[in-house]
C-alpha cells in the first residue's frame, strides 16, 4: 500500500506521506541528482502512488524470490520474477520522511472509509503487536495515522531482520535512527534483537546496537560469521541487561569479556560481571581453552551454555567452568571430541544443578567418566551420549540407579550397550519417555520389552538399524500405546 491522502484512508490533511522502514526491488541505476523513490503496492488502492525522498536509502542486491521473505529484507512491492530485464535486480530500504508537505498525492473523489479506519487506536495497535518487523514497516506506509500507531515505541521490543543479501548495518542504522527520535541517541523499548542468517552483519552493526540499546536483553547473530571479538566486546559491555546470546556460527569469536584484551583478568576496576544467563557459541571453531577460561571467569551467572563442535575444547577447559559458572543446568558438548573422562569428572563438580547435558560423539568418552556424572549429578533430566563407542552396560546400570529422574536418553551407535543395561534402565527409571537405542547392534527384543513393560510413559522409541522382531515392536505399541516408534524393520507395521 502506498502513502494516501487524509481523504482517502479517513482522517488525513491534504499532502500527507509515508515513513517508514522499508525494502523495496528496483532495477539498477546510478542517479545523478538526489535520488527519488516511487513505492507501490496492490492492497487498499493498487492505483495509488507516492512520491517521496528518501532519507536515507539502502541499496543492497536481492534475489528475486526475496521478496516472500517474513523479514524485513522482504519489505516493498512486488515485482515479476519472469522479468525479462538483463539489469541486475538491487533492494531498497527507505526511511522516507514524515507525512507532510513534502509530498504530493492524488486525491480521490471518493470519500468513502475504509472499514479498517472505523477502529479505534487501541484496537489496531493490539492488531499491529502481532506483526513483524517487516509487517509494521509496510503499515508505516499507508497514511499518517497508521504511520503514527506502527512507530509506537510499545511495538518496537523486537527487531527481527533476515536475509542473506540484506544489508543488515545499514538497516539496523536506520531503523535504529528513527526509533532514537523520540529519546535521543538511545532506544529504550527495544530489548531483542534477531539478526540470524544475516551474512553481511559486521561489525559496525553490533556498534550500533551496543551504542543504542543500553536495554537489550536478547541477541541473535547466528550465522554471521563477520563478527568478531571486538563487537561481541562493545556488546556486552554497553548492555549491562544483556541475558541472552546467540553467537553460533561466529567462527571469528574466540572470548567474550569486559575487557578488551581477552588475557587480561577480570577486576572491579572493570565493573559489573557479564550477566549473561543463555549462550550458544555452537560452531565457534576458533574458540580454545583458554577463551572458555575467559568467558567462564566474566560470565557467573551462565544457566544454558551451548559448545557444540568446539573442537578445539579439552578437558582442560571444563575445568574453569567448574569453578566459576556453578549455576550451569544446561551443557552441550556434542562433537567436543577431545573431551574425555577427566572432563567430565570436571562437569560432575557442578552436581546438583546440570538438568541436561549432551556428550553425543565424544568418543573419549567411557564407563568412568559416566560414573561422575552419575555419582554427582542425581537430578539429570537429558542425556545424549549417541557415538560413546566406549559406553558399556555397566556405565548404564550406574546411570540408572543413580539418576531415577530421568527422562530423555540417547545411546545410539554404542555398540557395548545391550538387554543388561535396558533392564536396569526399566528397573530404576521407570519415568522415562525418550529413549534412542539406533544401531546398537547388542539389543534385542528382551531389552525392548523390559523397558515397555515398566515404562508406560514412553512416548518416542528409536530402535532404527536394531535386530528386534517384528513380535517385540508389537509389544512396546500394546504397553505404551502412546509411543511412536521409529524403525527399520518392514515386517511390523
Amino acid at each position: 500500500m502506498g502513502a494516501n491522502n487524509g481523504k482517502q484512508y479517513g482522517s488525513e490533511g491534504k499532502g500527507s506521506s509515508s515513513i517508514s522502514s522499508d525494502i523495496s526491488s528496483s532495477t539498477d541505476h546510478t542517479p545523478t541528482k538526489a535520488p527519488k523513490n516511487v513505492a507501490t503496492t496492490e492492497g487498499l488502492d493498487s492505483s495509488t502512488r507516492t512520491l517521496s525522498t528518501p532519507s536515507p536509502g539502502l541499496i543492497l542486491p536481492s534475489k528475486s524470490s526475496s521478496l516472500s521473505s517474513p523479514a524485513l529484507s522482504s519489505n516493498g512491492h512486488e515485482t515479476n520474477s519472469s522479468s525479462s530485464s538483463s539489469a541486475p535486480a538491487e533492494t531498497v530500504a527507505v526511511v522516507h520522511p514524515t507525512p507532510g508537505t513534502h509530498t504530493r498525492s492524488r486525491q480521490s473523489k471518493s470519500h468513502h472509509h475504509a472499514p479498517i479506519d472505523l477502529l479505534p487506536d487501541h484496537t489496531l495497535l493490539q492488531i499491529f503487536s502481532h506483526l513483524s518487523t517487516n509487517q509494521l514497516c509496510r503499515c508505516a506506509r499507508v497514511c499518517r495515522r497508521w504511520y503514527n500507531l506502527a512507530w509506537d515505541p510499545r511495538l518496537w521490543g523486537t527487531v527481527r531482520l533476515t536475509g542473506e543479501l540484506l544489508h543488515v548495518d545499514r538497516a539496523i542504522r536506520v531503523l535504529t535512527h528513527r526509533l532514537c527520535q523520540d529519546t535521543p541517541n538511545v532506544c529504550l523499548t527495544l530489548e531483542t534483537v534477531m539478526v540470524n542468517g544475516c551474512k553481511r552483519l559486521t561489525d559496525r552493526g553490533l556498534h550500533v546496537v551496543a551504542q543504542c540499546c543500553p536495554e537489550l536483553r536478547r541477541l541473535e547473530v547466528a550465522g554471521c560469521y563477520n563478527i568478531s571479538n571486538d563487537a561481541v566486546f562493545e556488546v556486552v559491555s554497553r548492555c549491562p541487561n544483556l541475558e541472552h546470546l546467540n553467537l553460533s556460527g561466529c567462527s571469528k569469536v574466540t572470548c567474550i569479556s569486559l575487557t578488551q584484551e581477552a588475557s587480561l583478568q577480570l577486576s572491579p576496576l572493570h565493573g559489573q560481571q557479564i550477566s549473561i544467563h543463555f549462550l550458544d557459541m555452537t560452531d565457534c571453531f576458533s574458540l580454545e581453552d583458554e577463551g572458555l577460561r575467559t568467558i567462564a571467569s566474566h560470565c557467573p551467572r551462565l544457566t544454558h551454555l551451548y559448545l557444540r563442535r568446539c573442537t578445539r575444547l579439552t578437558d582442560e577447559a571444563l575445568r574453569h567452568l567448574s569453578l566459576h559458572c556453578p549455576s550451569i543446568r544446561e551443557l552441550s558438548l556434542s562433537d567436543c571430541r577431545l573431551v574425555g573422562d577427566f572432563g567430565l569428572r570436571e562437569v560432575a563438580r557442578l552436581e546438583g544443578c546440570l538438568r541436561y547435558l549432551s556428550v553425543a560423539h565424544c568418543t573419549r568418552i567411557t564407563d568412568v567418566g559416566m560414573r561422575y556424572v552419575a555419582r554427582y549429578c542425581p537430578r539429570l533430566r537429558y542425556l545424549n551420549a549417541r557415538g560413546c563407542e566406549g559406553l558399556t552396560d555397566h556405565g548404564l546400570s550406574h546411570l540408572a540407579r543413580s539418576c531415577p529422574r530421568l527422562k530423555s536418553l540417547d545411546v545410539g551407535k554404542c555398540p557395548l550397550v545391550s538387554d543388561s543395561g535396558l533392564e536396569q534402565l526399566a528397573m530404576y527409571c521407570q519415568g522415562l519417555r525418550r529413549v534412542s537405542l539406533r544401531a546398537c547392534e547388542s539389543v534385542t527384543g528382551r531389552g525392548l520389552k523390559a523397558l515397555a513393560a515398566n515404562c508406560c510413559e514412553l512416548q518416542l522409541l528409536n530402535v532404527q538399524d536394531c535386530e528386534v522382531s517384528p513380535e517385540a515392536l508389537r509389544f512396546v505399541r500394546r504397553h505404551c500405546r502412546r509411543c511412536v516408534i521409529e524403525h527399520t524393520n518392514p515386517a511390523f507395521y
